[in-house]
């Protein structure tokens, strides 16, 4: 046995009561950032600014359904890689507007939807949010998880938008 296989063994051996009392199934809950809005800043001039965008997106269109405001922040073309949802700036608007008919209300101060973290890379723009699902064991019971929605900011605003939406 080759002196690098047996200390492997050894150490797997020695971890190996430890890990058996573990808790298979246990979570840290996702918690939202304190302070959001400082999410949405950089000190690089093109990462803020795109950054902008989303936080505008998500705040007066999403969360104030001020659609309206659409062509402010989204691309006539708009693409959408979310299956509930075609792709165009026009039938995003007519998604949310007439098929869900949600009200507009006033633009809040602050987002209110609950941020982790906000990432920017060149022209993409990631989103993580807690999310809060039923327990599929017991319905009683919830836990939270991560939701990521990302743009690519094309020219001042939202050109492309990926999620993890299902059917």
């Amino acid at each position: 046995m080759s002196r690098l296989f047996a200390t492997a063994f050894a150490a797997a051996l020695l971890a190996a009561p430890l890990m058996a009392a573990a808790p298979v199934l246990a979570q840290e809950a996702v918690v939202a950032a304190a302070d959001k809005e400082a999410l949405f800043t950089s000190t690089d001039p093109q990462l803020h600014a795109n950054k902008q965008v989303v936080y505008h997106i998500m705040r007066d269109l999403l969360e104030a359904n001020n659609w309206d405001l659409a062509p402010l922040y989204l691309s006539e073309r708009y693409i959408q890689h979310n299956p509930l949802i075609a792709s165009g700036r026009d039938t995003v608007v007519k998604f949310f507007t007439e098929v869900l008919k949600v009200p507009a209300t006033p633009i809040p101060e602050k987002l209110s939807t609950p941020v982790v973290f906000v990432t920017a890379e060149g022209d993409l723009v990631t989103v993580a949010t807690v999310r809060t699902e039923k327990d599929p064991a017991d319905p009683s019971k919830t836990y939270t998880t991560t939701w990521y929605d990302t743009w690519r900011i094309v020219d001042g605003k939202a050109d492309e938008h990926w999620d993890a939406a299902v059917k």
